[in-house]
């Protein structure tokens, strides 16, 4: 376990609580040039030299160890629904729900829905029609556009080719886009 940065994140504890070298040293009963040493990486951490500064500090000791690098990659199953492929390009417990959608090419308006949400998109490739309440849009590759979906909406591919879409929900938008029927 790399323990490199111990001592810069018990230097950053430490200014976060405006307290100087001598002050929590003092506090954890330890010399000023022992907590020097050990927030410049000059002297070894140890538990005995970590509990009393981290009761002081009000953390744990854990809250000085390097975080475990989580895998980054996002490693969920495409949705298929009304002839469109979701791809999820985020974690399912993201704050923020980004998906690359393929909208196939139809001749006909879907039926406009309205739910709670947010959603922007941005255009791949292809060309996606938006109706938005009594407004129509054509997108077309490089061009984004946002709305409130509580606004009657529908979206899909106009011509001969799939329009794929980058497209971001807050966690209402994702829900009934992902979830409902």
């Amino acid at each position: 376990m790399d323990l490199s940065r111990v001592g810069q994140r018990l230097r950053s504890y430490r200014h976060e609580r405006n307290w100087t070298l001598d002050e929590l040293a003092a506090r954890a009963q330890m010399s000023p040039s022992t907590l020097s040493r050990l927030e410049a990486g000059k002297r070894q951490a140890s538990l005995e030299l970590l509990v009393p500064l981290t009761r002081q500090l009000g953390i744990r000791v854990e809250d000085l160890l390097p975080d475990e690098q989580a895998d980054p990659r996002i490693r969920r199953s495409e949705i298929r629904r009304h002839g469109q492929v979701m791809v999820p390009l985020s974690a399912e417990n993201a704050p923020i729900h980004t998906y690359k959608i393929t909208y196939p090419p139809i001749s006909e308006a879907p039926e406009q829905k309205t739910h709670d949400g947010y959603e922007w998109l941005f255009v791949i490739s292809g060309r996606l029609r938006l109706h938005l309440g009594d407004q129509h849009f054509t997108l077309g590759r490089g061009e984004a556009a946002e709305f409130d979906t509580r606004t009657p909406h529908a979206v899909w591919a106009v011509g001969k080719r799939a329009a794929q879409v980058l497209s971001i929900f807050n966690d209402d938008g994702e829900r009934m886009h992902t979830r409902a029927v």
